[in-house]
């Protein structure tokens, strides 16, 4: 048991490094602007060297709380109160639910900023349906905004939203784009508003690479970097001769760190996968009347582990 413990810690370990790899490198401000080229209008054509001037400061890499009344933190400045992200509370917010990547970019008028969320998905979730926690977390960044993008009811000065979720392991390349639309039931008086408010866009990878051309650009480059096939010596020459990414120390060490984690993750996958395997060998042959001998001479088992095997099902089996 405590062998299956430490394994289990060390399993859980790897998948929470690799979790964390991945976001820091589509934290990565060069890579940030290769997803706002293909999903904000007003950087589509640029070179993304460019757009990556138009990102403000550090991007929030897995710091700021999702949690309503958690994501500003307020303190005083000079006898003011100044509201920012919540990126100081790490050890208070424990256990918290947060933004993958949060950070601002100025457009290219000098003057309005929107705020991108970019969210990495292992695969499309089981348990509830993505569209539904994207409106969620969309709907967060607006909220969020009162008393630190903008103050009591002056709402013109609410800033435009970006949620933008990747999802690996999916069945197609794909990408979806949801956002607010205006239908006219009855007249035609022009309300006053930001139907751009809220921007959703949906980024689906396939396991197999695509080729390299424009309509699949973006997806080899995420599936690049977020494969778990690829060596890492793969993965750089592509980012370098196809999309001309500058590859410096850190981001080297970053995919490096993310290979070696892939191997560790489908080496544990593997293992599972035999370990199932042979307790399937072991029910059925318990279920067609076999002794625990028998059984535990085909299977290369000791009695003791057949019969460890057969009680941790005997519920279901009853």
């Amino acid at each position: 048991m405590d062998t299956e413990i430490k394994n289990t810690v060390r399993a859980t370990g790897k998948d929470a490094q690799y979790d964390d790899k991945a976001k820091r490198l589509l934290g990565n401000k060069i890579i940030l602007a290769h997803i706002l080229v293909k999903t904000v209008d007003e950087f589509r054509g640029m070179n993304p060297k460019e757009v990556a001037s138009y990102i403000e400061g550090e991007p929030m890499i897995g710091v700021v709380p999702v949690e309503p009344g958690l994501t500003n933190a307020g303190k005083e400045e000079n006898g003011q109160r100044i509201v920012g992200m919540n990126t100081e509370n790490a050890e208070i917010n424990e256990g918290l639910v947060r933004f993958d990547i949060i950070f601002y970019v100025r457009m290219r008028d000098g003057i309005s900023q929107v705020i991108v969320n970019v969210e990495a998905q292992k695969d499309e979730p089981t348990g509830y349906h993505i569209l539904n926690r994207a409106v969620f977390y969309v709907s967060r960044l607006v909220s969020s905004q009162k008393e630190r993008d903008f103050v009591k009811t002056n709402y013109n000065d609410i800033r435009r939203v970006f949620s933008i979720w990747v999802c690996m392991n999916m069945d197609e390349n794909c990408m979806d784009y949801v956002h607010l639309t205006d239908d006219k039931l009855l007249g035609s008086y022009p309300w006053k508003g930001g139907l751009d408010l809220l921007n959703i866009v949906l980024i689906g990878i396939s396991d197999e690479l695509p080729e390299y051309d424009g309509k699949y650009e973006l997806h080899r480059l995420l599936s690049t970097l977020l494969s778990m096939e690829l060596t890492s010596t793969e993965k750089l020459e592509i980012i370098k001769t196809e999309y001309h990414i500058p590859v410096d120390d850190e981001l080297r060490k970053d995919v490096s760190e993310m290979c070696n984690l892939s191997q560790g993750i489908r080496e544990k996958g593997r293992v599972e996968g035999r370990a199932e395997g042979e307790e399937k060998f072991i029910l059925n042959m318990h279920r067609k009347g076999y002794t625990l001998e028998q059984i535990a001479e085909c299977a290369e088992k000791t009695i003791e582990e057949v019969e460890a095997v057969i009680k941790k099902r005997e519920p279901v089996l009853a």
